[in-house]
């Protein structure tokens, strides 16, 4: 029935009443009131517990537990607040319209409402920095060697006076401040050996290039010429070497050699042979200063386009040099004409006269006595007409006896010392007077050592003789 329905009466302090009282106790600055009001409240009995007794509530009553939990809840904060005895103002009760329902622990703290988003922030960082960190270079360990794994542990670097320590980011290597040598020396290319046929014991030399090059050079230089001069040979005989071997290039040398000790490749005098006849015969000044150029110039040669040259040299000239075309056929673009006058006021045999049987000439030149007089109209000298000269003012055609000929192989037909010459008859003879000593392409001598007396150095005369060329180290050439 409604009307036996038991009602029980509990009194409940309304939240803006308990704030009003808080705060007029709190105005008259009396902390302990606030305390023995606060003890008063807690010996009240606990109405909560009556609910237990069956006794089915009404309506009316459902916000009851809500409104005892949160005076509770008010007692505990506020007496927590007086036991704090870092806070400096007047006691402060949290408003209770601000706090979490009864019975329920704060989740986040009533005073820190940001936390639920830095927590959100920090897990979405954490998301993107996971895949960078994986992505992150690693310096790798390298695998020690099985010699060194027992070797002493590497001491620990020390930083120098006045430097500041570098930060290193992890898995980032540090930059040293001097380049590191390298864990293993890169090898020096070895020397290459030289194999020369010698003539006059018809057995074959193996020796390194640079002794080879002291050989060559006493052999094609007098050794009273310019140190500069010497030093201009020596690099132009390691080039003629050095292309050799590079191409492989063992044309005109026995089986087994590279080269022979005949003017068909380079001159060449044994090193038995210079001790033997050099050091030993009051030469061994001559010998000192041919090696004192070879070791100036070591190692280096002449290129073109990366490729050594062919580094072609002759006695005397008569005054220039000769196109590579006008004497063997072929156009070299850095074997070019050019002027060389220091020859005729140095070179002692820079004109030479020879004197020829008419049979020899015919009989050298392969004209028979019938031709002869043929073209001659019966007459006892055959005629000679010059058809055209070179660039370097040598015969380049000549006609003999009705035939025609170059100048190059009217010089080794005849044997004569250059293919620039004049002719005389006297009798039954020919007088032939030649000018140089050569076959006139790339270097003379004896303008090389014209040019040094002048004060120019080894790498000057080269470029005035070999057109167009640079240098570079047989080593690298060969390797």
């Amino acid at each position: 029935m409604k009307d036996s329905q038991v009602r029980i009466r509990i009194p409940i302090h309304h939240p803006k009443e308990h704030r009003q009282a808080s705060l007029a106790e709190e105005g008259s600055g009396s902390i302990a009131t606030s305390l023995q009001k606060i003890k008063l409240m807690q010996q009240q009995p606990d109405t909560r517990g009556t609910l237990s007794g069956g006794v089915k509530p009404n309506r009316r009553i459902t916000a009851m537990p809500s409104a005892v939990n949160s005076v509770d809840t008010a007692l505990t904060i506020a007496g927590a607040a007086v036991h704090d005895t870092r806070a400096a103002s007047p006691l402060q009760v949290p408003l209770p319209h601000l706090r979490p329902s009864a019975g329920r622990a704060p989740r986040w703290g009533n005073r820190r409402p940001w936390l639920p988003f830095a927590a959100m922030a920090g897990v979405l960082v954490l998301a993107m920095a996971v895949p960078a960190l994986m992505a992150w270079p690693r310096q790798t360990a390298q695998p020690v060697p099985p010699s060194s794994r027992t070797a002493a542990p590497a001491a620990p670097s020390v930083t120098a006076k006045g430097e500041t320590p570098v930060t290193r980011l992890p898995g980032v290597p540090p930059i040293p401040a001097v380049p590191a040598a390298p864990t293993r020396s890169v090898p020096v290319a070895a020397e290459p050996d030289v194999r020369v046929y010698v003539t006059s014991t018809g057995r074959t030399e193996t020796l390194p290039l640079e002794q080879y090059i002291v050989g060559v050079v006493a052999a094609e230089m007098p050794p009273s010429f310019e140190g500069e001069a010497l030093k201009a040979q020596a690099i132009a005989a390691r080039t003629f070497i050095a292309r050799r071997l590079l191409a492989d290039d063992t044309s005109g040398a026995p089986a087994g050699a590279d080269v022979t000790d005949t003017v068909k490749h380079q001159a060449y005098i044994s090193k038995a042979k210079l001790t033997r006849e050099w050091g030993h015969s009051g030469k061994s000044a001559e010998l000192a200063k041919i090696q004192q150029a070879v070791r100036d110039t070591k190692d280096t040669i002449m290129v073109y386009e990366g490729k050594p040259i062919t580094a072609s040299f002759f006695s005397t000239s008569n005054g220039y040099t000769e196109n590579s075309e006008d004497v063997w056929a072929k156009a070299v673009p850095y074997l070019r004409s050019v002027s060389s006058p220091w020859d005729k006021q140095l070179a002692p045999r820079y004109t030479e006269t020879v004197t020829l049987s008419r049979q020899s000439v015919f009989d050298r030149l392969g004209l028979s006595r019938t031709a002869i007089a043929a073209s001659t109209g019966g007459g006892r000298m055959p005629e000679i007409r010059i058809l055209s000269k070179t660039e370097g003012h040598r015969i380049k055609k000549i006609e003999v006896g009705g035939s025609i000929f170059t100048g190059p192989e009217i010089r080794n037909k005849l044997g004569l010392r250059s293919a620039e010459f004049t002719w005389k008859a006297e009798g039954d003879l020919i007088a032939i007077t030649t000018y140089g000593y050569g076959h006139g392409v790339g270097m003379s001598q004896w303008g090389a050592n014209g040019m040094a007396k002048e004060g120019h150095t080894a790498t000057q005369i080269l470029l005035h003789y070999y057109t167009g060329i640079s240098f570079a180290q047989a080593s690298r050439i060969l390797s």
